[in-house]
């Protein structure tokens, strides 16, 4: 346990890189543990950050990387079993055995994306599945696009999706159907309907396309959509007594969550939170600027430390210069 740092940062995706490039840069000792494994990794690209258009997660991960090495930060491939409070700071175990102490942790574990239980969608996940229209909607544009319903959300997502391509259609994969409303809605906008459940992708050549249905009939397809549970990976906050929150959309459960205030400051002093551990829905670019955020008022946090102690300092040095021997 002599290792000591500032700031122990928890994963090193986007939000974690992003924080401890910002953190290094006001000198402070950052250690960030990560266990490279990206929830991206199966993405080809990365879009919607601005000047990193299309490049690779892999690529964008390594040029952050590299960034917070130049600053000093170091870097450990590893996970943290647990933290634990330890006077005003906290005691870090990594999953190898070793402790290290930090004065304030950041917090950036990210979530899973548990996936319905289709065969094929797994394996296809983050190429030719989606689920962000914002995300890949570009890159399937005008495509023919299902839209399987296994969450309650599935007609927005099929009404949103219809923006990128007229050849959209609901797989109702075993749901109920739409309401007169929604079914008037949907049938307005060109939306077709299959009423029937999902037994699996077709691929040829490693592409997707199509589904196949429960009858034998095949869907041609380009792209499956699907709504993942977006669930917080909070083992090392339940350490310390943070549990996951739900997350609502539209009146529906959609994941968890862990809560924090603007700042991403959690309920347990000197812990911050940033990128999809505490928002679930943030693209790339969204979760490097919370990861930031955080390391703004995390600096903030131990300057007023800092100054705290000089104080201390100061008026015990003062107490002794002017204290007169007897």
């Amino acid at each position: 346990m002599d290792e000591a740092y500032e700031v122990v940062v928890v994963g090193g995706g986007a939000a974690g890189l992003a924080g401890a490039v910002a953190l290094c840069r006001a000198r402070r000792s950052v250690l960030l543990v990560d266990a490279g494994q990206p929830r991206n990794a199966g993405a080809g690209q990365v879009h919607n950050y601005l000047t990193r258009e299309g490049m690779s997660p892999t690529d964008l991960l390594a040029a952050g990387r590299a960034e917070v090495a130049r600053y000093g930060g170091e870097i450990r491939h590893g996970r943290v079993r647990a933290a634990a409070r330890d006077g005003d700071g906290f005691v870090v175990m990594l999953d190898d055995g070793v402790g290290v102490r930090a004065r304030r942790l950041l917090v950036t574990t990210g979530l899973v994306d548990e996936l319905p239980d289709v065969p094929g969608v797994a394996e296809r996940w983050g190429r030719d599945v989606l689920h962000c229209p914002h995300c890949h909607g570009w890159e399937v544009r005008g495509q023919r696009i299902g839209v399987l319903a296994d969450r309650p959300t599935a007609v927005h997502q099929a009404q949103t999706w219809r923006q990128w391509s007229p050849h959209v259609l609901l797989l109702l994969n075993g749901t109920t159907a739409p309401d007169p409303e929604q079914a008037e809605r949907l049938a307005a906008r060109g939306i077709a309907v299959v009423d029937d459940r999902v037994a699996g992708l077709v691929v040829a050549g490693d592409t997707l396309t199509g589904v196949r249905l429960a009858s034998g009939a095949v869907v041609p397809l380009d792209a499956l959509v699907v709504t993942p549970r977006y669930t917080a990976r909070a083992g090392v906050l339940a350490s310390l007594g943070l549990e996951p929150v739900d997350v609502e959309f539209g009146g529906h459960v959609i994941g968890s969550q862990v809560a924090a205030d603007p700042t991403g400051a959690a309920a347990v002093p000197g812990v911050w939170v940033a990128g999809n551990v505490t928002h679930p829905l943030a693209q790339v670019v969204t979760a490097a600027a919370t990861g930031l955020n955080a390391a703004v008022a995390i600096n903030a946090d131990l300057i007023s430390e800092d100054v705290g102690t000089a104080v201390d300092g100061y008026r015990q040095r003062q107490r002794s210069c002017t204290r007169v021997d007897p």
